[in-house]
Parts: structure tokens; sequence; C-alpha cells
């Protein structure tokens, strides 16, 4: 552990019902954001934990994959769901399954996922170009949570053309979310650039009643802080920066009760974390085989700025059992020190601006036309799973 000179800033957020510790939500990443990896970072720090996206039209199909993700492990003591959906009835009857089954503690809407496969049906993203559809599921979505906070996380817009974010975040605010989280890029963007905080600063001026959180180009407590004095949001949303980082919610929780510690953890810690998360990847699915190949896409993360060579890291990255994991890790040195700056900033691939993909004639119009409306329930007629 290291000092590090910070400030202290008020850690208390609250979201409906809901009281945070500290202000910091774990974004919702597909693959990423399962049981595993949710406890992992709750093993470090404190915040709210959101689940892989999970698609309405599966969860109310009872797709069997579906209705193992919505599953939380014991210790998640506030269950965290995001739903992904295009059709209000489909969205609401999710909702309703989740609430009253006893489900979750919090549920989000997604309206920031911008890749095609999402956009291409007019979700994520590019649904609050439609602001009547973006209006009817957040109002049916709100009424069918009843106490349950509901909350809606977007982007910008489309592109910088076809801007939504503060139009959608007063029609969430008078449908009565209870926060609202703005990853401050458009879906053309994807993840490259510089996130546009200032973007996060309008919304906060223009929505005044809910909780703004702030996404985008969070790496450490550092920035986490310097966002939300920049912008005057209320808490951060991170994605990105934690992965192979699960610590980051420990530096998060310092940073905002104003002490200077953060982790920097030596290559045998590093490994130490990295072999939690594969034991944890099994148990979530209930295979050991399953859980070493999902592993992998996690070891350039995990190991960034370390001197790993090459053939080791390819060893690591095709890894089939615990025990060869163990004989891998075995041959690090464990008493290296923290890299430094070569450990941080960021990760993940940012990608490069793109033109999002989405149903033909979707600008033609702010609202939805009947043909589109019709094509709703077919278009949510996907039942792979979250």
């Amino acid at each position: 552990m290291s000092a590090i000179p910070t400030i202290s800033h008020t850690p208390a957020l609250t979201i409906g019902s809901l009281e945070l510790d500290v202000p910091v939500v774990l974004a919702p990443m597909a693959g990423i954001t399962n049981t595993a990896f949710r406890r992992l970072c709750r093993e470090f720090g404190v915040g709210l934990y959101v689940s892989e996206m999970i698609t309405s039209r599966a969860l109310v199909e009872r797709n069997k994959e579906t209705m193992r993700l919505i599953n939380h492990h014991e210790s998640e003591t506030t269950r965290s769901i995001q739903l992904y959906g295009v059709d209000p009835k489909t969205v609401s009857e999710a909702v309703t399954i989740l609430v009253a089954e006893d489900r979750a503690d919090h549920i989000d809407l997604n309206f920031g996922c911008p890749v095609p496969k999402v956009t291409r049906k007019g979700g994520g993203s590019a649904l609050p170009w439609k602001q009547d559809l973006f209006r009817d599921i957040v109002e049916g979505a709100v009424k069918a949570a009843g106490d349950i906070p509901l909350t809606v996380k977007m982007r910008k817009g489309i592109d910088a053309d076809h801007l939504t974010y503060l139009e959608a975040g007063k029609a969430a605010e008078g449908a009565g979310v209870a926060s609202i989280a703005l990853h401050a890029r458009t879906a053309s963007e994807f993840y490259s650039g510089q996130a546009d905080w200032s973007a996060i600063t309008r919304l906060k001026e223009t929505v005044t009643n809910v909780p703004i959180l702030g996404n985008g180009d969070i790496w450490s407590g550092e920035d986490a802080l310097r966002m939300m004095d920049e912008t005057g949001c209320d808490g951060v949303v991170v994605g990105r920066g934690c992965l192979g980082r699960p610590w980051l919610f420990g530096d998060l929780a310092a940073a905002f009760t104003g002490s200077p510690t953060r982790f920097t953890p030596t290559l045998g810690q590093v490994a130490t974390t990295f072999r939690r998360h594969a034991e944890l990847l099994a148990e979530f699915f209930e295979s050991e085989e399953r859980g070493c190949r999902d592993i992998r896409k996690h070891v350039a993360w995990y190991f960034k700025g370390y001197p790993v060579g090459g053939d080791l890291r390819a060893s690591l990255a095709t890894v089939q059992s615990l025990d060869q994991l163990d004989d891998l890790l075995a041959t690090l040195d464990w008493d290296l020190p923290y890299p430094g700056a070569d450990a941080e900033g960021q990760r993940g691939r940012a990608g490069s601006p793109k033109r999002t993909v989405l149903p033909d004639g979707w600008l033609n119009s702010r609202t939805i036309g009947v043909t589109e409306r019709g094509t709703l329930t077919e278009t949510e007629a996907d039942t792979s799973g979250g």
C-alpha cells in the first residue's frame, strides 16, 4: 500500500430506498460482471454492483441461461439487475417478474449500449431518439417496479448531431426514476477518445430532483473525485477501469472517505487475486473447465504493466484447469513490486469512432411509427440469455 495525497468528499449516496456508503456503482459489462466478478469486487470495496445486461424477452420467456444469470450469491445483500428491452410491454413484464418473485433490490434499464447487435434493433443508446418510446418504457417500468428503485443508464446520444441525453434525462426524471447515469460519450464514439465530462455537468444542471451519476474514464480514485468536483454529479459509475483491478473499489472507498491509501499490489498479490477470480468463475459456471476458459480473457488486464513474459501470458490464456493455473502462477516472481504507471490508466478496447448501426429510417422522426411499434415484439425475441 502507498500513500497518495487526496481530498475527502461526502461519501453517502441515496438511490430510492438504497443507502450507499460510498457513491460508487459497478457498470454492467457483458461477460464480465457476473456473480463471480461482483463477489470479487465486493471483497475489496463497497458500492452498488450491477449484473450483466439481461434481455427482457428472455426473462419473460424464462430462458434457462437468463434465469441463471439473474441469481445472486447469498453474500450479495443488494441484488441489482440491469434489463435491456425495446418493447414497453415486455420490459414491464420483466420488471414485474423480478419484483413479484423477489429477485432484485434495484433494477437498471440499459439505454447506453453502443454495440451493433443492440442498436440495429433500436435498443440501447439508439432508443432515446424515439422520445415517446423511451418515455413509455421508463414510465411502465417505474410503475411495475413499485417500491424497488428503478434507474436508467444512457449515453449522450447517437452521435454529435443526434444528442438525446438532456431530453431523456428530463423524461426519466418525470417518470419517477431513482437516479440517472450518463456515460459521457455518444454511441458512435463507442469507447474512443476522451469522455466529455461537461455533458455530465449539463445533465446535472438540467435534472435537479434525482441523483446524477457520471461514467467514463474513471481509472483511479483520483479520477472519481475529480469527476465529482468538476461536474457536481452525485456519484460515479465505473466500468473498464476495474478490468483486472477489482481492488479499484477499495481505492475508491478510500478516496471518498479521505484516506490517501491506495492498493499497489505485488505480482504475487495480483496472482492471488487472479486465482481467486478463476475459482469464483468455476463456482459460478459449476464447471472448472468453463471457469478456466472464462478467466483467459482477463489475463492481459490483470498483468498489465507487470514483467510477465509472452510465453507465460499465452499459457495463461489457454489454461484448462485450476491445477494447471496454479503451476503457471508458481513460476512468477511473486515479490516483484507494483510497476506504477505502467499498470494504470486505460484498459479494455477503446475502439474507434464508427457510424452507429440503426433500423432503417430510425432518424427520420423523434417518435416511433405505427409500423415500427408493430415490430417491437418481434425485435425483442432474443432468448440467448443476458
